[in-house]
C-alpha cells in the first residue's frame, strides 16, 4: 500500500508489532493520530501505528455527498440495507495492509486491527474473517456488520484472538445497544469479549484511551 493511503507513526525501537487504526465515515487517517502519546505505551514493545484513508465514496445518508467512507450507509437503521458489496471491498484494503506489515517482517499474532465507528466494524468484519491469527481486536463506537453472514464466512483461526468493545452510552449514532448486540451474538458463537462502556455520546473518552492502552500492553506484552 502506497504512503500516500496512510499515515504512519514509526516505533522508538526495534519495529516488534503494529495497530492498524481505522477512522470513522467522513473522518480520514489522520483522525487518530493524537491518541498515540495518551496510550502510554512502553517504547519497548515496539508498536508501529498505520492509519489507513478509506476511499472516497457517496454516502447515501448524507445526501449522496463523496467522503470518505468504508462502506455506504442507507439507512439510520444500520442493520437495513447494509452495503455488503463495499463492506467486501474495504475488507480487501484491510488486508493488504496486513500482509504489508507481515512482509515488513511483524508476524500476524502481532498485529492488532482496530476501528472507531465505521472502522470499530470493519476491524470486527474483517479480522474475524482473516485467515491468520490476529493479536487482537478493538472496536470503539462500532457494531459487527452483516451478522447472518458472519457463521459462514469467520476464520477458525480467530476464535480465540482477543477482543475489546468500547462504547458510549449516549451514544445517537450508533446506540450502544447496537454494540452490545453485537457483543453478545460473538460471545454466543464463542468468542471472548471484554465490553466496556463510558458515560459519553459518539466519542472517545480519557478514561476509554487509559482502559485501551493498558488492554495493548497486555495482549503485545
Amino acid at each position: 500500500m502506497g504512503n500516500n493511503n496512510a499515515v504512519f507513526i514509526e516505533p522508538n525501537d526495534i519495529r516488534r508489532a503494529s495497530i492498524i487504526w481505522l477512522h470513522g465515515l467522513g473522518a480520514d487517517g489522520n483522525d487518530f493520530v493524537s491518541i498515540v502519546p495518551e496510550l502510554r505505551l512502553p517504547d519497548n514493545l515496539g508498536i508501529r501505528f498505520v492509519f489507513p484513508h478509506a476511499p472516497v465514496r457517496p454516502v447515501t445518508i448524507n445526501g449522496g455527498m463523496s467522503m470518505r467512507a468504508w462502506y455506504d450507509v442507507r439507512n439510520m437503521d444500520l442493520r437495513r440495507e447494509e452495503d455488503a458489496v463495499s463492506i467486501y471491498d474495504s475488507a480487501r484494503i484491510i488486508e493488504q495492509y496486513i500482509a504489508a506489515e507481515v512482509n515488513a517482517g511483524i508476524p500476524s499474532e502481532r498485529i492488532v486491527l482496530a476501528g472507531f465507528s465505521q472502522g470499530g466494524a470493519m476491524a470486527l468484519h474483517s479480522g474475524l474473517r482473516y485467515s491468520s491469527k490476529l493479536g487482537g481486536l478493538l472496536a470503539l463506537s462500532a457494531y459487527l456488520p452483516l451478522p447472518e453472514k458472519f457463521h459462514n464466512e469467520a476464520s477458525p483461526t480467530n476464535k480465540t484472538t482477543p477482543i475489546m468493545m468500547c462504547h458510549g452510552t449516549y451514544d445517537q449514532v450508533i446506540p450502544a445497544s447496537a454494540g452490545k448486540q453485537s457483543c453478545e451474538f460473538l460471545i454466543q458463537a464463542g468468542y471472548t469479549v471484554n465490553w466496556l462502556s463510558y458515560p459519553m455520546e459518539h466519542s472517545v473518552c480519557l478514561e476509554e484511551v487509559q482502559d485501551i492502552g493498558t488492554w495493548l500492553q497486555t495482549i503485545l506484552d
